[in-house]
């Protein structure tokens, strides 16, 4: 990586793209060998030299975001295309097999990060290196740590010179079959903490049982969604849910417990926000609870915001475009990505190759996540077919 990376252009005329041909299965391979679950430095370094190869000078900005732009900037039609580098547990070691079982017998790459979301960035950089956006523009915005505390993209939104600010469109390159993803629930995490006092529990009545008043918040959990004021099913999305996940309380087995701790899971749907719910939950505890119980809930620490619930209009041009080259169909993604953060710029779609589970069991974030490599190729073709048609 130069040393000035970060300092270095952004914009890139389309003649300015290298003669060397990109082949998004190479790509790939090496993507998925390449480290970036404790530290993404490797494959941000691998990223940014694939796109110096292809005659793009990349930018590397305060939040580790890898930026760069091809076409006009004084361009009046702006696509944003999104994706991360980070992976999770558990290793998958890479594998290259042409007869897979998960294809039917056909190609696939096995490996961490196969198809969350290496994948789908082979096949965004494939699209970026192969449209001409001379009439237009193309950022390519890669991200971080989206697995973990979104610091990336927050940076990247929250930056003066923000990409999605005046975009037309946003893609999210994640595992979704190839179908088109308009929509996402949010997800809120917090603690019902209740405080009560301690006292023997031979004299159960000279103490107040912190635990046993768990029994008016779990009703209260049960009946949120009956409140008068909860947000209406979605037409995408459908209901929200609230989960009790995780429950701590007493320190002793012949003591009254004066603290309990409660911790509850909250999928969000439009367009509830983190304000207006921990507002709602705090007001159906409090009337849920004994007087003599101290009731407060927070939500759990983190430096950027909770991934909130998003959508786009089904009917939205990019929308129409993308399910129409890649032949798939247009439905809600089922897991928080950081296309929440860009929604509300620009009509978003999350958009790749690969599954998060498929008949066998979970693929993504386990043992044996793959992607098909058919899948990819499509990916990369239906993306270039969108961005050509946008841009033109």
């Amino acid at each position: 990586m130069t040393g000035d990376r970060s300092d270095a252009a952004v914009t890139d005329s389309a003649s300015d793209v290298g003669d060397q041909p990109f082949d998004p299965i190479d790509f790939l391979e090496t993507a998925v060998q390449t480290a970036s679950h404790e530290d993404v430095s490797p494959m941000r370094e691998f990223l940014c030299e694939t796109l110096e190869v292809h005659g793009i000078e990349p930018r590397v900005d305060d939040g580790g975001n890898v930026l760069a732009t091809r076409g006009s900037a004084d361009a009046d039609t702006h696509v944003v295309l999104n994706t991360h580098i980070d992976t999770v547990s558990p290793h998958v070691s890479f594998e290259r097999d042409r007869d897979g079982v998960e294809a039917g017998g056909s190609d696939v790459i096995r490996g961490r990060g196969s198809c969350d979301a290496k994948g789908p960035l082979a096949a965004l950089l494939a699209a970026f290196f192969a449209v001409d956006p001379i009439d237009g523009r193309v950022t390519l915005a890669i991200t971080p740590d989206e697995e973990v505390l979104s610091t990336g993209a927050y940076e990247l939104v929250t930056g003066d010179d923000c990409p999605t600010r005046d975009a037309d469109a946003v893609i999210v390159g994640e595992p979704t079959n190839l179908d088109v993803c308009t929509a996402a629930k949010g997800r809120f995490q917090g603690t019902i903490h209740l405080t009560g006092a301690n006292a023997h529990a031979a004299e159960p009545h000279t103490g107040v049982n912190a635990v046993a008043a768990l029994e008016g918040v779990l009703e209260a959990i049960r009946t949120f969604g009956d409140r008068e004021d909860a947000p209406p099913t979605h037409s995408q999305l459908g209901a929200a849910t609230l989960t009790p996940t995780v429950v701590e309380g007493g320190d002793a087995t012949n003591q009254v417990p004066a603290d309990c701790a409660l911790t509850v899971d909250r999928r969000s749907v439009p367009p509830e926000t983190a304000e207006a719910f921990h507002a709602a939950l705090t007001d159906q505890l409090q009337t849920a609870v004994p007087d003599d119980i101290g009731v407060e809930f927070r939500f759990t620490d983190r430096p950027t915001p909770f991934l909130e619930a998003w959508d786009t209009d089904p009917d939205a041009r990019v929308v129409d475009l993308l399910a129409d080259a890649a032949g798939g169909d247009v439905r809600p993604f089922t897991a928080a990505t950081e296309a929440s953060y860009f929604a509300a710029d620009a009509p978003t779609v999350v958009f790749g190759p690969g599954v998060l589970a498929d008949d066998d069991g979970a693929v993504a974030h386990a043992p044996r996540e793959y992607v098909q490599v058919a899948e990819v190729e499509a990916a990369a073709d239906a993306l270039e077919a969108t961005l050509a048609a946008l841009l033109e």
